[in-house]
């Protein structure tokens, strides 16, 4: 009986110590404790290219970065006409800062790092999903292939739930989200995770169902973190499914009793030294209570205001200056933190 006792002592130890290579993690996910950082969203955000100095220019490169396409064809926003696919081959400015992937890129400041793509479809989701839009999605296919071995977070639809500003129809949506994956399956894409993105915290749990394409085609969950701080049920609901979950837009404000502050400019020394105690205190809260979940977030380290997209009184974005560069009390305090093991602040790929 002693034998059998000691054996099976053994047999629990050798479980136990083997528990975590036995867990099965979704694509380019890392594990538990680590949590890659991107940065995004426009190219003066960024930096790292000949006159265009941001983020990459104080910190170094980053895990990934964040850019953004779309399929609009013939859509227009601030004078600007979508041609499809917009931001990736050339430059692009429809009102939120210029876009030109293949030139960030092909900087040396920006070799292997990760690429998460917000793909807009307003408007367009009934012909993604009858497939009168694959042209687009084919190549979109193609030009992801052609960065591999980068590794890319396609945020399909980002913030399906946002209705005020995307309106997507439920079941189109979903039927789009499924034909890019299938479609991108037969291409045979292997660079490629697909990214659920919600506003965080718009919804009931019931409202997200309605908009899930299944865990067959779902890599990530995603949400935003704005004024309105974590949010737990994308969090909870990710868990439940097995999934990691990305912060995929995030950026500080203040808010008040439900109501955002007006301003939030980081060149502020009080403002900054506010929003450090509160919103950043709790951006990493959530990603350091999370572990198991929280793998990625992405800053957008844009002053919002000089896009035009993001101007005038009735904007929450119009006088947020997220800049971490332009604060240096900030700046010590940021690399500090990105510093630390679980953070992953380099690229991951890589590329000759």
């Amino acid at each position: 009986m002693k034998k059998l006792f000691y054996l099976a002592i053994v047999l629990c130890a050798i479980a136990c110590t083997n528990k975590k290579s036995s867990v099965n993690y979704a694509k380019f996910e890392p594990e538990d404790g680590k949590c890659l950082v991107f940065i995004g969203q426009d190219m003066e955000a960024i930096g790292g290219i000949e006159g265009k100095e941001g983020y990459i220019n104080f910190f170094g490169t980053p895990a990934g970065i964040t850019i953004y396409t779309n399929i609009r064809p013939g859509d227009v926003s601030y004078g600007y006409t979508y041609q499809g696919l917009d931001g990736l081959t050339s430059n692009a400015n429809w009102g939120a800062g210029n876009c030109f992937a293949d030139a960030q890129l092909a900087s040396p400041l920006l070799k292997g790092c990760d690429v998460a793509i917000g793909l807009e479809l307003v408007n367009h989701e009934e012909k993604v999903a009858s497939g009168e839009h694959d042209s687009y999605i084919i190549r979109l296919g193609e030009w992801i292939q052609n960065i591999a071995p980068r590794r890319v977070f396609l945020r399909i639809g980002y913030e399906f739930d946002g209705h005020a500003w995307n309106h997507y129809q439920p079941e189109a949506y979903i039927t789009a989200f499924r034909r890019i994956h299938t479609l991108f399956d037969s291409l045979n894409i292997s660079n490629v995770a697909y990214v659920w993105q919600s506003t965080g915290g718009n919804s009931s749990m019931d409202e997200l169902y309605q908009y899930y394409p299944g865990d067959e085609y779902v890599d990530w969950f995603a949400y935003s973190q704005f004024a309105q701080g974590r949010c737990q049920a994308m969090i909870d609901l990710a868990r439940k499914h097995g999934k990691p979950l990305f912060i995929a837009e995030s950026t500080p404000m203040f808010q008040e009793k439900g109501v955002v502050a007006s301003e939030l400019r980081l060149s502020n020394p009080e403002q900054a030294n506010r929003a450090w105690s509160t919103w950043y205190k709790e951006l990493f809260n959530t990603v350091e209570s999370n572990p198991d979940v929280v793998k990625a977030f992405s800053y957008i380290n844009a002053d919002w205001p000089s896009e035009a997209m993001w101007q005038g009184d009735t904007v929450i974005f119009s006088k947020i200056d997220a800049r971490l560069q332009i604060n240096p009390d900030i700046t010590v305090k940021w690399k500090e933190k990105m510093k630390t093991e679980r953070y992953i602040h380099e690229p991951i790929a890589h590329i000759e």
